[in-house]
């Protein structure tokens, strides 16, 4: 995965304690996107829109809203969260990811 003349923006979101970390940046097109990254842990997300979830390295579990189990996403997987809603993820080892605001 290569983006190619973006905005970024230089100061992290830090979540978790520092466990989970992204840097936003910004397409040509104006699209927002993130890459972070996250060490092992369960945590729980909010999202005020809807976001497409791509599983660049590691694995997570994730629970999406409406769900009762979770399902895993290894690298190059991907899913959907809906806007204004929650999603539940549970990584072992690590997961390097990007997320794209729709």
């Amino acid at each position: 995965m290569e983006f190619l003349n973006v905005k970024l923006i230089a100061k992290a979101n830090i979540y978790n304690g520092g466990k989970v970390s992204s840097r936003t940046f910004f397409t040509p097109s104006g699209e927002r996107k993130t890459l972070g990254f996250m060490q092992p842990g369960e945590y729980e997300f909010s999202t005020a829109g809807a976001e497409l979830m791509e599983v660049i390295q590691g694995e997570m579990a994730v629970m999406l809203p409406g769900e009762t189990e979770y399902h895993n996403y290894a690298a190059g997987a991907s899913f959907n969260v809906p806007a204004n809603s929650s999603f539940k993820v549970t990584v072992k080892e690590y997961a390097d990811y990007c997320c794209s605001y729709l």
